[in-house]
């Protein structure tokens, strides 16, 4: 059984970012967006990364060896990515919450050992107990007036390897930026070989590098005070809370996690199905067709099946974010640091998603979520906060988390490509994580958190009909 014991705490100590010349910012601060507000009281973003130890004669390579470095590469990493090592506040003269940065400001960062052999279980391709991967996470820091951003868990298994566990409040990110940051760090860490905590500054290729004016994002319409004053509002006067309010989710003793993938193949295949399908009058070639829709409705309509969402008129609703940076106007880089996503809803009846025709269903009702953006990313955004959906509507809503694009199983440090990468965050969100695949390949990979007996049918569901 997992459980607080299972890793024992090694160091917990802080690591600020290095200035990179007298010069540097020793402060800054900004409001928060209309596209960060949306994430103000939101459960954390967990991600963990795993990471085979190379053969070596040295039994201490870890300590001796890969922990200085991945120290001393994240100190200069943060150069970068200053508003990581901050804060959120929401002041009484201020109209909006701020992130903030003053010298000084670091990040938690807790050093543990496993006492358990389990890092072949808990790396590998079999279902593993959702709760095997909870000692892994770092605790945020947070309180109703101020919030870290980051925290970051580095857990030794010894002779095996290691993992990088990270707790992310969603209001100063987005997916892309807490990739591209860990892309980051793994690039300092891998190609500059000299590093040590005196080290002044590194550059990062241009793909790498944070853009951070928030001020980018242009709001005519005044969404971000609207939003604001909604929070204020909720749960009586003047609610300045910048944590999440929701109370924890009580996991099932049975929830397990799978992985499953979608090959190319695979793809090519579900793409040629919904094509012979799908009725003339409804224009195949309308259809958005691509990787993200076909594994998303596949995903859709085998979830509905294995947890048997039944009723005559039942409907359920697929949730997932576009990143929306450069249909922005004016468009923003795509380095944006920030969140920049914009929610969209797919709804289909339940009788529809389990005929014979679920897949094209599914399918079609994507597609009419995405053209939705057509109308403008901000159609229907006064309501965003207040009223998003109205889940009475719906037997079952699902959401997606990730990207494929991000490319996760990229991030090399110096010791290889992870060997398994979990978004532990989705056991409490009900959501689908959705990543490249481990095995590579052009290959997409969507994770799972479900009761055992749930996910043993989803996984004969998906084998099935592939």
């Amino acid at each position: 059984m997992a459980n607080s014991n299972s890793v024992k705490v090694v160091e917990v100590c802080r690591v600020a970012p290095i200035p990179s010349s007298p010069d540097s910012i020793t402060s800054d601060q900004s409001l928060l967006t209309l596209f960060d507000l949306l994430w103000l009281r939101f459960s954390p973003v967990e991600p963990v990364y795993f990471y085979e130890i190379p053969p070596t004669s040295n039994p201490n390579i870890f300590y001796d060896s890969i922990l200085p470095k991945l120290k001393a590469s994240l100190s200069l990493t943060l150069q970068h990515f200053l508003p990581l090592a901050g804060n959120l506040t929401w002041p009484q003269h201020s109209p909006k919450p701020v992130l903030s940065f003053v010298q000084g400001d670091s990040v938690s960062l807790i050093i543990a050992e496993s006492n358990a052999n389990n890092f072949p279980y808990l790396s590998g391709n079999d279902f593993v107990e959702a709760k095997e991967y909870h000692p892994l996470i770092p605790p945020l820091e947070v309180s109703d007036e101020r919030a870290a951003v980051m925290a970051i868990q580095i857990t030794l298994f010894p002779n095996r390897g290691f993992s990088i566990g990270t707790t992310l409040h969603h209001a100063v990110l987005d997916g892309k930026n807490s990739c591209s940051f860990f892309k980051a760090w793994a690039h300092i860490c891998k190609h500059d070989t000299g590093i040590t905590s005196s080290s002044s500054s590194i550059s990062l290729p241009d793909n790498l590098k944070p853009f951070h004016d928030r001020n980018a994002i242009h709001d005519p319409k005044g969404l971000g005070e609207l939003y604001s004053n909604e929070y204020l509002n909720q749960e009586g006067p003047n609610n300045r809370s910048v944590t999440h309010r929701h109370p924890p989710r009580v996991l099932p003793e049975d929830l397990v996690r799978g992985a499953f993938d979608f090959t190319r193949e695979n793809i090519k295949t579900l793409r040629e199905r919904v094509v012979k399908t799908t009725r003339a009058s409804d224009n195949p070639s309308s259809l958005h067709l691509s990787t993200f829709s076909l594994g998303c409705a596949y995903t859709w309509i085998c979830l509905v099946k294995a947890e048997e969402i039944k009723g005559e008129d039942s409907k359920t609703a697929m949730i997932f974010g576009v990143d929306v940076r450069s249909r922005l106007d004016p468009p923003v880089p795509e380095t944006y640091f920030g969140n920049c996503i914009a929610g969209r809803v797919a709804v289909a009846e339940t009788k529809g998603l389990t005929s014979e025709d679920g897949l094209a269903v599914a399918v079609k009702a994507i597609t009419e979520a995405l053209r939705s953006l057509d109308d403008g990313v901000l159609d229907g955004a006064e309501l965003w906060v207040s009223k998003f959906l109205d889940f009475s509507l719906y037997d079952k809503i699902y959401s997606i988390a990730g990207s494929q694009r991000f490319e996760v199983y990229g991030t090399d440090f110096g010791w290889g490509r992870p060997k398994k990468f979990e978004l532990v965050s989705i056991d409490k969100t009900d959501a689908v994580s959705l990543m490249d695949s481990k095995h590579g390949g052009g290959a997409v990979e969507v994770g799972l958190a479900l009761k055992k007996p749930q996910m043993e049918v989803f996984a004969s569901l998906f084998a099935k009909g592939l």
